[in-house]
Parts: C-alpha cells; sequence; structure tokens
C-alpha cells in the first residue's frame, strides 16, 4: 500500500514539478521553429530531440503537462463542485422527485459514450481548452454525484445522525456539517481517479483536434502531429506517449494508495 502511494505521488510530483517550472523556464522556447535542426534524436543539446518543426520535445512536454493538468484540475473541480451538493440533496432526500430527478438524469448522461458527446459539444461549440473543461466537467458532474449519494445514504442511518436530526438540525445542515466529512476520504480518492480520466479525455480530444489549439502544446496533440513520422522519428510519439502513461499510472497508484491509507478497516488492522 505504501509503496503504491510513494510511487504513485512521486510520478505525480514528477509531472506536476514540470508544469510549474514551466511557467519560468524550460530549454527552449516551446514555440520556436528551427528547421535545419527537425527530427533530431534525443542528444545532449536536445534531450528528448525534436519535432519536424524543430522544437525541443521537452520543453512541449513541459509545456503540454502544465496544459493537461489544468484542464483535468480544472474539470474535477466542476464536477466536485456541483455533483457533490447533488449527490447531498439526494441522499437527505431519498425516494423524493428531487432523488428521482437526479438520478435519472444521471442515468441520461451515463447512457452516452463519455469522449463521443465531449466531442461533440467542442464541435458544436469550437475547438478550445474552455470547451475541453466543460465537457469533461459534464461528465464528472454524475461520477461524483452518484458516489456521494451512495455513501451518504448508509451514512442517514447512523446513531449520530438521528441524534442531529432529533437536536432540530435541518437536512441541508447535517449534510455539509456531517455527511460531508465523513465521505471526504472517498470524494479524495475519486478526485485523484477523475483527475488522470480527464488527462486522458483531454489528450484525446487533443489527438481529434478538439482541444488546446497550436501553438498551445498539448499531449494529444503532439501524439497527433507524430502518427505520420513514427517510421522515421518513433519518438516523436513515444515521448508523449510515455508521458501520458505515467502520468495517469502515477494518479492511479497515487489514489489506490490513498484508499487503503484512508480505509478505517485498514487503519484498525494496521494499528
Amino acid at each position: 500500500m505504501r509503496r503504491n502511494l510513494i510511487l504513485g505521488a512521486l510520478l505525480s510530483s514528477l509531472f506536476l514539478l514540470a508544469a510549474l517550472v514551466s511557467f519560468v523556464w524550460t530549454p527552449f522556447e516551446h514555440t520556436q521553429m528551427n528547421i535545419p535542426e527537425k527530427l533530431q534524436r534525443p542528444n545532449a543539446t536536445h534531450w528528448l530531440g525534436t519535432d519536424h518543426f524543430g522544437r525541443d520535445i521537452l520543453s512541449m512536454l513541459m509545456v503540454g503537462a502544465r496544459t493537461s493538468i489544468a484542464v483535468a484540475l480544472v474539470a474535477v473541480g466542476i464536477g466536485m463542485s456541483l455533483g457533490v451538493p447533488l449527490g447531498l440533496a439526494a441522499a437527505a432526500r431519498k425516494g423524493s422527485w428531487l432523488d428521482e430527478l437526479i438520478m435519472r438524469t444521471n442515468d441520461l448522461i451515463f447512457a452516452f459514450p463519455s469522449l463521443v458527446i465531449a466531442i461533440l459539444i467542442t464541435a458544436v461549440f469550437g475547438a478550445g481548452a474552455i470547451n475541453a473543461i466543460i465537457a469533461i466537467g459534464i461528465f464528472n458532474i454524475p461520477v461524483f454525484a452518484r458516489i456521494t449519494r451512495g455513501a451518504a445514504l448508509s451514512l442517514w442511518e447512523r446513531e449520530f445522525i438521528m441524534a442531529a436530526r432529533v437536536s432540530g438540525k435541518s437536512a441541508t445542515r447535517i449534510s455539509f456539517e456531517h455527511i460531508l466529512p465523513n465521505v471526504a476520504n472517498l470524494l479524495i480518492v475519486q478526485g485523484t481517479i477523475q483527475f488522470s480520466l480527464g488527462i486522458l479525455a483531454e489528450a484525446g480530444l487533443s489527438y481529434v483536434g478538439l482541444g488546446a489549439q497550436p501553438p498551445t502544446p498539448s499531449w494529444g496533440r503532439m501524439l497527433a502531429d507524430a502518427q505520420t513520422m513514427v517510421s522515421i522519428a518513433p519518438h516523436l510519439a513515444l515521448m508523449p506517449g510515455v508521458a501520458i502513461i505515467l502520468t495517469v499510472l502515477g494518479l492511479n497508484l497515487m489514489g489506490d494508495g490513498l484508499r487503503d491509507y484512508l480505509d478505517p478497516r485498514l487503519r484498525v488492522a494496521r494499528t
């Protein structure tokens, strides 16, 4: 458990650090083209090589990490800020028309492939990072709503919640003062998982040209540009592909480790 948590945290921190450092420094300007040095393999000057325009791949990966993390972070924030209150409201009024409305709307959204609908949204409203954030964020809302409702329903039958109801607290106050703190651990773990899925979704949208637009680098866009040159310059696809794999792997390992670490049953067993 600790190995997963530590390894996941290290991998995630590595790409977060690269994204933060890119605000103040990159080995080369990520938009600087140098045609005579195009398609260079990794060397002492360009540590990860150059692309078909002579741009430094390491610099593009660092700025691309900033793009992917920003899109995924805001999208998860949208999902949590809207989905968690909806889940709490549905659990507090189990069986009411509000509960049915929220859950059936969730079922309707889940009935469609998320990436396909995200492509549709960005195709209708235009390509760009903002629309990608909205598209990914919409599909995070029902995920957090369902997770929150499921966890909250079991808590509403507990003795401390009954005591709060007897004391005269409203359902809304109980939800935020007593239910939410007790499901926060689960939401944190789910947030790391959705964060990794958000990075994958952003890369997928950028791959088909509906994510961040040039000259802003994106890992998905780098993969799309490299697909016709894999045979002559495989590092063009290898570098962003490895970056996506390691970032998603790190977040999943960290989420898995957090789940075990925050599980009260395993905490008692460790004690």
